[in-house]
């Protein structure tokens, strides 16, 4: 018999403080309380399966910031620029087709997150959760071969948002939300002891729910497939990405899945469900429509970026040097490809050879086309960081500074963060400091642009600009608690880096103001 596998983000119910909110943000997370799919079906017209009235947005986005504020704090949540920056390159195409059908409508564009979160979990998985975050594992971008599959799963999920499905089933679990609760913290409390018992009661009140719900959870997940068939065609992906999407996942489902595919669990595969997308194949549009989608989105993501970036994934989720050596050795071969090229090129620096590391990221730019050479750049950028950072070199090389300065005015947040951070690293944090502070100005949920201007200050001996910018960071991972703190240590410092810049501790003041504000509200919620 099969193991039946507990859902990744359970693993928040090992730590002892848990109240009844963070309990159905996790039980929402966890599936039983999801499905996929909206009303937007009137661009699909399909019929309304309910508006989630019964749970408020402002709710809704309630509920997802408390499972963003943990999920923040995992060890396995990873911000990595330049995932993060290929990702957005498809998703933002989505989002916009999904506002210019009217899937997304003005309220919900404005009042949920629309966020997205990686994790360094090697499993094939992606999860909607409430409040527009939703969450994509290294394992999912590993096993996708187009951007187009990437993008298919991405817009599935977006529907599953869309559609409020995670406020309908809450709204529909009324009555057995108090039992489930009850349950879940249960668990939690089981798991100080004994993580078996935990898990045992997390999933004998997931069977309940589940079973109570299936009929329902399967209108939701036709629902995503069709309305999230809609986005990606809109957007300009060919909707052949969701076929290939469905065609791979049919596959290792066939092959008696071991717990490597949770995707299947959750968004569980039907024929129907197949030979639906493949009948909506003649019927997608021929290119982006819309205003909006004009600029947002015309062509799909470069292949060969696709193939570099899932090769990045593969190296990111691994932990010990074992897989590192094979995929060195694979990309050491004379006819490697380009993503294993870049693979053993990132694989090398992570174990240390630094000179056998720049060798193949010097291959990786010669292999590449036009439109990835940046990424190859930002490659061979990198690596020469780790060496710099790990081996103390005292002269980068002319064309390492170059990339250096390309990546710091690229405007992209990849570029800027990796400038960045070769700046600190090569002794001039004052650019670095420059870019970064008309950075976050606009972009002020940017948590690593701040601890990246954290470290950019305190070289300079900016001390106060350093421990707001720490202060900062944590207040964009809507770490409250954690920011007052900082804000107050900022307002603590010596007379002499308090009075540097007036103007500056009277950003603290007022920020350290509105922290304690949200600190108590926090506190009355609880």
């Amino acid at each position: 018999m099969r193991r039946l596998a507990v859902p990744s983000l359970f693993q928040h119910l090992r730590r002892p403080a848990l109240t009844a909110l963070s309990a159905v943000a996790l039980l929402v997370a966890s599936g039983v309380m999801t499905g996929a799919g909206t009303p937007a079906a009137r661009a699909q017209a399909l019929p309304s399966l309910g508006d989630g009235s019964g749970m408020t947005v402002a709710a809704e986005r309630a509920l997802g910031d408390s499972i963003a504020r943990s999920i923040y704090r995992d060890p396995d949540y990873l911000d990595d620029p330049l995932l993060g920056d290929y990702l957005q390159s498809i998703w933002q195409p989505l989002l916009s087709a999904a506002r210019s059908r009217g899937d997304v409508d003005p309220e919900l564009a404005e009042r949920l997150a629309w966020e997205l979160m990686i994790s360094r979990d090697r499993t094939v998985n992606a999860f909607a959760l409430p409040g527009g975050y939703l969450g994509v594992n290294l394992g999912l971008l590993s096993v996708t071969e187009t951007p187009q599959e990437l993008a298919s799963v991405l817009a599935h999920e977006l529907s599953h948002v869309s559609q409020r499905h995670i406020a309908r089933m809450i709204s529909q679990q009324d009555r057995q939300a108090p039992w489930l609760i009850g349950a879940m913290i249960l668990g939690a409390l089981a798991a100080k002891s004994s993580v078996d018992a935990a898990n045992a009661a997390i999933v004998g009140s997931q069977a309940v729910a589940a079973q109570t719900q299936l009929n329902f959870s399967r209108d939701m997940e036709r629902e995503a497939d069709r309305v999230g068939f809609g986005v990606l065609t809109t957007a300009g992906f060919p909707g052949e990405g969701f076929v290939s999407m469905f065609d791979k996942l049919q596959q290792a489902s066939r092959l008696n899945d071991d717990g490597g595919f949770p995707y299947l669990r959750s968004h569980p595969l039907t024929t129907e469900r197949i030979a639906d997308m493949k009948a909506r194949l003649p019927l997608a549009p021929a290119r982006p429509v819309g205003p909006v989608l004009q600029a947002a989105a015309t062509v799909t993501p470069d292949q060969e970026i696709h193939t570099m970036m899932s090769a990045r994934a593969r190296v990111m989720a691994e932990n010990g040097p074992d897989r590192l050596q094979v995929w060195l050795r694979n990309g050491q071969e004379a006819k490697a490809g380009l993503g294993a090229r870049y693979a053993a090129a990132l694989a090398a620096s992570r174990l240390g050879r630094h000179d056998q590391a720049e060798q193949l990221a010097a291959q990786v730019a010669r292999q590449a086309g036009p439109a990835a050479q940046r990424h190859a750049e930002w490659l061979q950028l990198e690596v020469g960081l780790t060496a710099l950072q790990q081996r103390g070199r005292s002269t980068p090389s002319a064309d390492w500074l170059t990339w250096r300065d390309r990546a710091l005015a690229s405007g992209t947040r990849a570029g800027l963060l990796l400038g960045a951070q070769a700046a600190l690293a090569s002794g001039v944090p004052r650019e670095a400091a420059q870019r970064l502070h008309s950075w976050v100005i606009e972009r002020p949920r940017d948590a690593l642009a701040w601890q990246t201007l954290s470290r950019a200050e305190m070289a300079q001996g900016q001390r106060l600009r350093s421990v707001r910018a720490e202060a900062e960071a944590r207040a964009a991972q809507l770490d409250w608690p954690g920011a007052l703190e900082r804000f107050r240590a900022a307002q603590a410092l010596p007379a002499p880096d308090r009075s540097a810049d007036p103007v500056e501790l009277a950003i603290v003041d007022a920020r350290a103001r509105e922290m304690d504000q949200k600190v108590r509200e926090l506190a009355r919620k609880n």
